[in-house]
């Protein structure tokens, strides 16, 4: 982590709403509330046995952490609108994983895939494809209702002001994420769900 004059490339795992309506992807919808979104669309094969679609809210914008993340050396964090607006399209294509406990991260056990990801109000939203095939106990584990949590990893984490009793991160690169228990990880909110058959295609969408 770096303080606000420079940037120190580390990675680490985690876990008022000011507005903006700027540049030609603004679009601020009847009730003032703003959306930005992000995906790649994959083609729908009904009854493949290695994507099961997922669906959950990875993180908060612009609120408080729950609790200390690890590699944040005791200070709980806010990811700023911003910086997740910016860093949104490194969210595409990266691996979600998980730990034997499933308490923490665990980066080399690559079980699933992030296909979409969306800012809507103060929820981060995630989706994509789990390796059902090739992870066959997640299924049974997963399906228990509001157990699972989400937790990102971040490299490249910008830190406002390192002496800050919370850390503000004002720019970050998303590098994965985690599925565990809810109460295990730093945002309380987050959740992961196995999708409906049937929602699994998802649109092309960038929106702000």
């Amino acid at each position: 982590m770096g303080h606000s004059e420079g940037l120190h490339r580390r990675s680490f795992g985690l876990g008022g709403l000011p507005e903006r309506t700027s540049g030609r992807d603004g679009l601020r919808g009847a009730a003032g509330l703003q959306m930005r979104a992000m995906a790649v669309e994959f083609p729908v094969v009904h009854g493949h046995p290695n994507r099961l679609p997922f669906e959950g809210v990875l993180t908060l914008v612009d609120v408080a952490s729950d609790k200390a993340p690890s590699g944040s050396r005791g200070h709980r964090v806010v990811l700023t609108r911003s910086a997740a607006e910016t860093a949104l399209p490194s969210l595409l294509g990266m691996a979600v994983d998980y730990k034997a406990g499933w308490d923490g991260h665990d980066a080399r056990q690559k079980c699933g895939i992030i296909t979409s990801a969306e800012i809507d109000g103060q929820k981060l939203t995630v989706a994509g494809y789990l390796f059902a095939r090739d992870f066959p106990e997640m299924e049974a584990k997963i399906q228990v209702d509001g157990a699972m949590g989400m937790s990102y990893e971040l490299a490249d984490a910008h830190v406002a002001d390192m002496r800050a009793q919370v850390w503000t991160l004002t720019r970050a690169t998303f590098t994965g994420a985690a599925i565990l228990l809810r109460e295990k990880a730093a945002y309380r909110s987050t959740s992961f769900n196995l999708k409906r058959p049937g929602n699994a295609g998802r649109r092309v969408a960038v929106a702000r």
